[in-house]
């Protein structure tokens, strides 16, 4: 059993999100280990760039920061491998955009994440038909495998929503709103029937972000989900804390509690 299939043995599971590099290097590889080892079911481990344009201010200002600071897609990968010496045995997952991906090398790139000891991919401004030469260098055949998590947002037709689910690895990312990343204060009326839609056509996890920015938020969306995705919250709480690493701990262990 992989590192993602054994994480989802107790559902929902908290998947928080990270950047590495923000507020500096080894700031946020402490943080990512307090996040993991206090609570955290899976990790999803940001790599920087210059045009997120999927994340919303909080999230685009911590990965210029990281930039600024000097991260690269080489720390980032040598900041996993180090993680995985720390022993950090959940799953780590790299989000991150394809330019800094193609530009590293893609097989590099995959070589990379494998021997540090990632989990997977999140990519998303890599769609569906465009997805080919990344996946078969990745390779369904490889042990472990390292599966391309494919996201899902409300304005999926169902045409297209059914052929991204009825393909899925590891777990679908279902976007609760439309936009960009950022906490919400409400949960989209039209989240449940999203998720059934989503679940007819896959037997794989569905895990919900986009929004979610308290446990009691996290609590609710959890009863209808296998995985709670928290990104900008994550990121604003632990940044703006003059001790982000204990905060890290406190963050993690209150959104585990919740989803218990």
């Amino acid at each position: 059993m992989n590192r993602i299939e054994n994480a989802f043995k107790n559902k929902p599971i908290f998947m928080p999100y990270f950047p590495l590099g923000y507020p500096d290097l080894d700031t946020s590889i402490d943080v990512i280990e307090a996040l993991a080892k206090n609570g955290a079911d899976l990790i999803e481990v940001g790599l920087s760039f210059s045009d997120p344009l999927a994340d919303g201010p909080v999230i685009q200002k911590a990965t210029q920061t990281a930039l600024e600071q000097g991260i690269t897609v080489k720390k980032s990968l040598a900041a996993v491998a180090e993680l995985r010496k720390r022993g950090v045995t959940i799953p780590l997952i790299l989000m991150g955009y394809y330019n800094p991906m193609l530009a590293y090398g893609l097989e590099a790139f995959v070589r990379g994440a494998r021997e540090a000891g990632a989990d997977g991919f999140i990519i998303p401004d890599l769609p569906l038909e465009e997805e080919e030469e990344f996946t078969s260098i990745v390779g369904a055949d490889r042990d472990p495998p390292l599966p391309l998590i494919r996201m899902l947002a409300p304005t999926s037709p169902n045409e297209r929503m059914e052929s991204i689910a009825r393909n899925a690895k590891g777990f679908i990312y279902l976007v609760s709103v439309t936009g960009v990343t950022g906490t919400r204060t409400s949960i989209s009326d039209g989240l449940g029937e999203l998720i059934a839609r989503v679940r007819e056509y896959t037997s794989v996890p569905v895990c919900v972000g986009f929004g979610i920015g308290t446990p009691e938020q996290a609590k609710q969306i959890g009863a209808l989900v296998d995985g709670v995705i928290v990104g900008s919250a994550c990121v604003k709480t632990i940044g703006s804390s003059e001790k982000p690493v204990e905060t890290a701990k406190q963050f993690a262990a209150e959104f585990r509690s919740a989803l218990k």
